[in-house]
């Protein structure tokens, strides 16, 4: 099966039960070995690499050179290259813009023009969860440099970026889902909208629901049910691509507590501009034109030069190592796909007008991964997230990226920035109350039939180990373990594990 070689496995005996505690590197290895070799996993693709931090020993590899679909670890390589090219501190700025600068009563003659380069903090979960806030910075910049009326329109300049609001490889059946949101220089609160139901009265009656933050962009066609009590509990929520239309159909059961989801907008710099414009009619601040967005394609027909434009105020982005750890911790793939971009915007690659910023940011992936030892051809991604279908990586390539940043300027901040075992993040309900509990700092994984976790773990002998574990067409069977269980377990072992290697 290509285990590590070198290292004789010890098997215990038909039907004899493994020792409760792991004291040899042996013992470590034919559990591992019993482990992945189970019936269940006949189907499926294992791929495994385990390495001490310590001494630089392979305590474990299987099929570590295969290319498997790494999922949203990918998101480990995204995080360290934006902590490596950007730097912990760096701040993303959205400018105001505009051609002249306002008169003493407050009058702007012309438009504003809203410049975005892809801050992804203007959203309630850098504000507690309050949607207000998201753009106070913005409207707080307008109104310090005495502006309260607009006689032109509202522009929202989304040109930073160059390309599709997708990422490559994304699936239109995730468009809808808060996990898909579009792609936008100007983005705010994630891009969704977070809905809240609740049954109606009585069965046969509407569900009600509520809106976060309550907008007019999207247009709702309730068709919910309420159910009989103990009925069904499920809402489907559908937005047809290109629409701001959303069906909601499905059925809670009368008496039932909430129901929560979220649903993606379409046309983000449109939202974002809808959004600042309610900001600003909160401080007394009109409009006297329209709203109206311009991407990179509009200004290929129509340059701007933005040198001869005046800066009214701006907005600064939370510094670049909390970006990263609210990407890392939650998982969250819109984020993750903006840090590719600014990279990518930022890095010298786009003399070529053909290029896109996601490709800018791949070709700079690529330079980093050299540096960091990583060979090349073991990292095929197609966008920062992992969300793309198509992405490949090899056990090999993620653990010797851990290997790098642990030893890198910032790694402290990268290894802050990782879910912790039945803490926080996408781990806090995983590995709860086990040997692996605080111990061990990872990043999860997951797409159809692919789970994956790669991090860094304390084992119970003190010595540091770094892991990837990628599990690949895996069905899980009628009655079995989630599959993420089955990579957990795996952790568990190594936080368990008393010998040394």
């Amino acid at each position: 099966m290509g285990f590590l070689a070198g290292h004789a496995i010890a098997q215990p005996p038909s039907g004899a039960t493994p020792k409760p505690e792991l004291q040899t590197l042996a013992a470590l290895q034919a559990r591992i070995v019993d482990h992945i070799s189970a019936p269940r996993f006949a189907a499926a693709a294992w791929g495994l690499k385990i390495v001490s931090l310590d001494t630089g020993k392979a305590l474990f590899e299987h099929q570590a050179h295969k290319l498997l679909k790494p999922a949203s670890v990918a998101k480990l390589y995204t995080g360290a290259l934006a902590l490596d090219r950007l730097g912990p501190e760096f701040r993303i700025r959205t400018s105001l813009y505009s051609a002249t600068r306002p008169s003493k009563s407050g009058a702007l003659a012309g438009d504003l023009m809203v410049y975005g380069r892809g801050d992804p903090s203007f959203a309630a979960r850098f504000n507690e969860g309050d949607y207000a806030p998201s753009l106070e910075p913005l409207a707080q910049a307008l109104a310090a440099a005495g502006v309260q009326r607009i006689s032109g329109d509202l522009v929202g300049d989304e040109t930073f970026f160059r390309g599709p609001p997708l990422g490559s490889g994304w699936m239109w059946e995730d468009l809808q889902c808060y996990y898909g949101a579009e792609v936008s220089a100007l983005t705010v609160d994630d891009n969704v909208v977070d809905l809240t139901f609740s049954p109606g009265p009585r069965p046969g009656a509407p569900c009600s629901f509520t809106a976060g933050p309550a907008t007019p962009f999207l247009q709702f066609i309730n068709r919910t049910q309420t159910g009989p009590p103990g009925g069904a509990r499920q809402i489907h929520l559908y937005r047809p691509i290109g629409e701001n239309t959303v069906y909601l159909t499905g059925s809670l059961p009368l008496g039932d507590t909430n129901y929560v989801d979220a649903v993606t907008v379409h046309q983000p710099a449109m939202w974002f501009l809808a959004r600042f414009k309610e900001a600003l009619a909160r401080r007394g601040i009109t409009i006297g034109g329209r709203m109206r967005a311009v991407n990179w394609l509009d200004r290929e027909s129509k340059a701007v030069e933005y040198s001869k434009l005046i800066e009214l105020g701006h907005a600064e982005s939370r510094p670049m190592k909390e970006l990263v750890q609210r990407m890392m911790k939650s998982s969250q793939n819109l984020y993750a796909q903006l840090l590719l971009l600014q990279v990518g915007a930022r890095s010298g690659w786009l003399t070529n007008d053909t290029l896109t910023t996601e490709a800018a940011g791949l070709a700079e992936l690529d330079r980093f991964l050299g540096e960091a030892g990583v060979r090349k051809s073991e990292v095929l991604l197609e966008e920062g997230s992992g969300l793309s279908r198509g992405a490949l990586v090899t056990p090999d390539s993620t653990l010797a990226l851990l290997q790098y940043m642990h030893r890198h300027r910032h790694s402290a901040v990268f290894l802050d920035s990782l879910p912790t075992a039945g803490v926080d993040g996408s781990l806090r309900n995983r590995m709860k109350g086990t040997l692996a509990t605080g111990k061990a700092r990872a990043k999860p994984g997951s797409l159809r039939h692919v789970n994956t976790l790669s991090g860094y773990v304390t084992t119970a002998a003190g010595e540091r180990l770094a892991f990837a574990l990628m599990l690949n067409n895996y069905k899980v069977p009628e009655g079995g373990s989630p599959a993420r269980t089955e990579l957990d377990d795996l952790v568990v072992l190594l936080a368990g594990f008393k010998g040394r290697s």
